[in-house]
């Protein structure tokens, strides 16, 4: 019985290893696997190739459910993978390693030869080098080539790059990490490639004397040469000399480790030597001419190559190359005008402070802290009121501060944000006049970095007050006449004119009055842009200005293509491109200037065209920011129906100088202040959140006169700066149909009506349910098309189109 129990065990445990391995050794299995990984490398060779080119058009389909990317036949991906394809490359490339994940077909196709039986010399180590190289590659391109610069849909350095270079980098430091990457790339090269570290070390090594051919051939034909026939084959080395036939073969052993390093070490060196006629020589002889041949071996030449074998690299363009001998305006053409000003005097401070103290006093409010900062038109007062004291109620008694001490534009801020006091700003007995001499003069000014300054003025701690316009991106300048307003326009204009160069900047200006801005047309063939076929360089003429703006419509989109083709978010990034050489003008790319559009009495734009000059404008206002195109408008009416809602959100930086009322206040700056201003270049910014008080610079007709002859004498464009030509629609006259403006319901009321054969206003009214008179315009619509006929009274029209094909060809062709 304890026989058979153990043959029992024995048979069932080695049938099924039997069955497990002959799949592991079928020879048709392994055939089909090795050819399936060459196919699954050609394929996915095919995918990435195909996702540099069209994966950011493939980037929608990535975003798709997965039932919908599965089952959805009619999603197509333009991937020459399709959408498996795409999937695959997206995850190995970006959520991979990057542009180094292209060496993984390379070791599939390695591995599928070797499974086919083809003989693959060092196929571990080749598997090993292609595995530290992906990770040395996308380390590497993840510092170099990060996703936010790049402006690219490609993730160079894959998404294991990306973090592997960050965590590094915060260890080490970007320094450190490139001369990681430095000694590990060296590294590579030199252990996988033997010539590379014989190139390496031939620069480092001093080089042997070459020896001509004539010398060489005279010294092995010299009999006295007694070293004709010797072989310096290694200094300090032991050399054993093994005679085979007509082949002698010299092993070096080295004596030290520095031998082992000479590249003519590391393998056997095979000489071939003629046979020659045996000479009858005494066995003596023949032991000593043994012991004293020594075989000289010429070492060999290695030409030096250059690592940095790279294409010619062009300069930058020069984009002021044109007009490169332009000088900016000097300061000599702007007056001082400090003469005359009068300082604030500290009786003055006192008196204020004590009327200030004692008003507050009169109502119970006691305050532990004042301290006053003197402005070039306003004085501020910041007070600490004492504890217990409401805000609220300091805030009330602004116009018993005012009568206590008889000034005008009493302003209370309350609080002063980020302060913690309480501020109250009195008008200066006697202003200071802030001149573009010293806003233009200022180190601020002289040294900013904004790509568009605009300086305007000081603010009440005496600073000059700048901002970069990219950023604002639009103005909107509001203010009753004769407050300054036009002095604004004038030193935003001056401000540009001193910093950006007729390359870099250009003005479209439209002045309804004709007289505001009139003073710039000079220069046309410098700063100014405008239409083709315009006659005056500042457009003053309604229809004109319709023109212009839908223009500036047409050349931002024109510039969105252009920035898409270039794969660049903002003009600054593409004219970095374009300047760097890196985008082709043969394919359309130009360098982009900048272009602010400057509008004079907004109003009666307004007024007269309504629409048609609002909706371009709001239009500019919300996209040509990234283009580079940028609006300033300025009114004397800031009204709701000419400030209206659309305006108001796409203009967030504003200016108002002093309005009549506090309902203007509330339209330009939703909040009052502007109402309480002292005129003559005062004025609140709000930029966001925040509320400046400025007191503008003055800039004098002459001064501008001076500014705009100094460049207009000196050489300019042959033409000013042509926007995209624009052909407006013609004039409607009164009872005419404009069928390119047809109500949404044309195409249903036509074939209700074709269908019914009855031309009825009524009938039209009941089967849409609208009113009389949007039927009657839908009638006279179908009567300008040609599918009714005129009004016959109160008879129904008559329907000339009798058939459903007819009508549908006629909507067709509209």
């Amino acid at each position: 019985m304890a026989f058979k129990r153990k043959k029992k065990p024995v048979k069932p445990k080695k049938k099924p290893t039997t069955k497990r391995t002959s799949i592991f050794k079928n020879e048709k299995a392994i055939f089909i696997f090795g050819v399936l990984l060459l196919l699954i490398a050609a394929y996915l060779l095919i995918s990435f190739v195909s996702f540099l080119f069209y994966g950011a058009a493939d980037q929608s389909i990535m975003d798709s459910s997965w039932r919908e990317f599965l089952f959805n036949s009619n999603v197509n991906a333009k991937n020459m993978g399709m959408k498996l394809g795409a999937l695959v490359s997206e995850v190995v490339i970006n959520r991979g390693f990057g542009i180094a994940s292209f060496l993984f077909i390379y070791i599939l196709a390695l591995t599928g030869l070797k499974i086919l039986g083809t003989t693959i010399t060092k196929y571990r180590k080749s598997l090993i080098y292609s595995i530290v190289t992906i990770l040395w590659l996308s380390i590497a391109f993840g510092l170099f080539f990060n996703k936010s610069t790049a402006g690219s849909f490609i993730y160079w350095g894959g998404h294991y790059g990306f973090i592997l270079s960050n965590w590094l980098r915060s260890l080490i430091g970007v320094v450190g990490l490139v001369f990681l990457l430095f000694i590990s790339g060296l590294t590579i090269v030199i252990i996988r490639f033997d010539k590379a570290y014989s190139l390496i070390m031939g620069v480092f090594r001093r080089k042997p004397r070459e020896i001509s051919d004539e010398e060489d051939d005279a010294e092995m034909d010299d009999p006295s040469n007694e070293t004709a026939n010797e072989i310096p084959v290694a200094d300090d080395a032991i050399t054993k000399v093994i005679e085979d036939d007509d082949v002698v073969r010299a092993i070096f052993e080295p004596d030290s480790v520095d031998d082992v390093e000479n590249p003519l070490l590391d393998d056997e060196l095979e000489i071939e030597v003629p046979e020659e006629e045996p000479e009858e020589t005494t066995e003596d002889e023949t032991d000593d001419e043994e012991e004293d041949l020594k075989l000289l071996v010429k070492p060999k030449l290695v030409e030096e190559e250059s690592d940095n074998v790279q294409p010619e690299q062009l300069e930058d363009y020069d984009p002021t190359l044109d007009l490169s001998n332009f000088k900016f305006p000097t300061l000599d053409l702007l007056e001082d005008h400090k003469f005359g000003n009068a300082e604030v005097k500290n009786d003055e401070l006192v008196a204020n402070k004590n009327k200030i103290v004692e008003t507050l006093r009169h109502y119970k409010i006691e305050i532990t802290k004042i301290r006053a900062t003197i402005g070039p038109t306003i004085t501020l007062y910041e007070i600490v009121p004492a504890p217990g004291v409401r805000i609220s109620k300091i805030k009330n008694l602004e116009d018993d501060i005012a009568l206590s001490l008889a000034a005008l534009g009493i302003r209370i801020i309350a609080p002063i944000p980020g302060r913690g006091t309480i501020g109250i700003e009195v008008p200066n007995q006697h202003p200071e006049t802030v001149s573009m001499h010293s806003i233009v003069r200022s180190k601020k000014f002289q040294e900013t970095t904004a790509e568009l300054p605009v300086a305007l003025g000081k603010t009440i701690s005496n600073e000059t007050y700048l901002f970069d316009l990219v950023k604002m991106p639009h103005i909107l300048v509001a203010g009753a006449t004769g407050q300054g307003k036009s002095v604004g326009i004038n030193a935003i204009i001056t401000s540009l004119l001193y910093k950006k160069h007729p390359a870099q900047l250009k003005f479209v200006f439209i002045d309804p009055k004709k007289v505001e801005l009139n003073i710039y047309s000079v220069l046309e063939k410098h700063y100014l842009a405008k239409l083709p076929d315009a006659e005056e360089p500042v457009i003053t003429d309604i229809q004109k200005v319709k023109n212009t703006l839908n223009s500036v419509n047409i050349e931002m989109d024109a510039r969105y293509d252009l920035l898409k083709a270039a794969q660049a978010r903002n003009i600054k990034e593409y004219n970095r491109k374009f300047i760097s050489r890196k985008l082709n003008p043969e394919k359309g790319h130009k360098f982009m200037p900048y272009i602010v559009v400057v509008i004079d009495e907004f109003a009666d734009l307004i007024m007269t065209a309504g629409k048609e000059i609002e909706l371009p404008i709001a239009r500019i206002a919300q996209l040509a920011r990234a283009v580079g195109i940028h609006m300033v408008i300025a009114t004397q009416r800031p009204s709701t129906n000419i400030i209206t809602g659309v305006i108001k959100a796409n203009f967030p930086a504003r200016i108002a100088f002093k309005v009549a009322s506090m309902i203007d206040s509330r339209t330009i700056l939703d909040t009052p202040g502007a109402n309480q201003l002292i005129g003559r270049g005062d004025m609140l910014i709000a930029s966001g959140s925040e509320l400046t008080r400025v007191q503008c610079a003055f800039v004098d007709t002459p001064e501008v006169e001076n500014i705009v002859k100094y460049i207009s004498e000196q050489r300019g464009y042959p033409t000013a700066f042509l926007l995209p030509e624009y052909v407006g629609d013609d004039e409607i006259g009164p009872g005419d149909v404009d069928l390119r403006n047809r109500d949404e319901l044309f195409d249903d009321a036509a074939r209700i009506v074709v269908l019914n054969q009855m031309g009825s206003t009524s009938m039209i009214q009941r089967k849409f349910s609208i009113g009389y008179n949007r039927a009657g315009r839908l009638m006279d619509q179908l009567e300008a098309a040609g599918i009714v006929g005129p009004s016959e009274g109160s008879k129904a029209r008559q329907v000339l189109i009798q058939e459903e094909y007819t009508l549908e060809q006629l909507l067709n062709s509209l």
